[in-house]
């Protein structure tokens, strides 16, 4: 009795370890994007197609299967979350060029409210007063970070937009994925999505214009460790997690993002993080405790 209580306990830690992970692994992408010197769509296409071809080969081995299964339905909102993972990252690099990196992180990560709005429309996912109170308490955290920077004028507008468009994109996203966590695997699932938002991305890169050739090799060296760390290793952890914990845990998790990125960004650029990101990475933190402290009532933990 005393070795299944121990491995019941390890099996209910051990998606949060996968979550914590995909948070971790995530944090690094601000890192990579600043030392790559590249349009921001060029680097969102590298991103995506780098990851697209690492996982096609392996999925081609062992998902076989889980292709044929798949129904026209399922492929219907695979593309939709392509489509919807592509305008995420192509829009939010994109905002940075025109509003400030504290304006574009606040909207961005403002995908929490979408995902509570719609997982109670369409799962009736419902939220304790603890968990709203968390998801307060967290995006109250991430205004004191960015406080000082909130600036208005037209292009800051357009930046904004662009932002909270992203935002909008990341909670739909993470929408999609919980809603095919019971019938698709996690390799199906990331090869498939990938591969599309790496086409669209390909697609809009070149229509606007920009190069996909000629830069340093630093650059290159940092799209590929963007691809490898935040894509491949951080969003797939967190595909696993949407698999495992009700998907509002995981789009609250990713907002520790800011404070990963804050750390890395000392740590590795010298950039000492003010008042302002030490208290708003506390009040993350606390409010991200709250919300994971609500139980999942229909968690695949078994």
């Amino acid at each position: 009795m005393k070795a299944n209580s121990q491995l019941g306990t390890v099996n209910r830690v051990k998606p949060y370890v996968i979550l914590l992970a995909g948070v971790l692994s995530i944090s690094f992408a601000a890192i990579f994007i600043r030392l790559a010197d590249a349009p921001p769509l060029v680097i969102a296409t590298y991103r995506m197609t780098i990851a697209a071809i690492v996982l096609i080969p392996v999925a081609s081995i062992k998902s076989m299967k889980g292709l044929n299964r798949l129904t026209r339905h399922d492929l219907l909102l695979i593309l939709v979350s392509s489509v919807f993972i592509a305008l995420h990252f192509g829009l939010w690099i994109t905002s940075l060029n025109y509003t400030s990196i504290a304006s574009s992180v606040v909207l961005v990560t403002s995908h929490p409210a979408f995902v509570a709005v719609m997982s109670y429309f369409l799962w009736s996912e419902r939220l304790n007063k603890l968990a709203i109170g968390g998801i307060i308490v967290v995006l109250t955290g991430i205004i004191s970070i960015n406080y000082g920077g909130l600036t208005i004028s037209s292009q800051a507008l357009l930046g904004d937009l662009l932002a909270l468009i992203a935002g909008f994109s990341m909670g739909a996203y993470l929408i999609i994925g919980g809603q095919l966590r019971k019938r698709i695997d996690v390799l199906t699932y990331l090869t498939i999505i990938y591969s599309c938002s790496a086409v669209i991305l390909i697609i809009a890169t070149v229509s606007f214009g920009y190069s996909l050739f000629g830069y340093s090799p630093m650059t290159y060296l940092m799209l590929i460790l963007l691809a490898i760390v935040p894509q491949l290793i951080g969003h797939s952890c967190l595909n696993i997690a949407l698999r495992l914990i009700p998907v509002t845990f995981v789009s609250v998790a990713i907002l520790g993002e800011p404070v990963g990125a804050t750390l890395l960004g000392c740590l590795i650029l010298s950039e000492i993080p003010t008042a302002n990101e030490v208290v708003g990475g506390v009040l993350i933190i606390g409010g991200i405790l709250m919300v994971l402290r609500q139980k999942p009532k229909d968690s695949m933990m078994k």
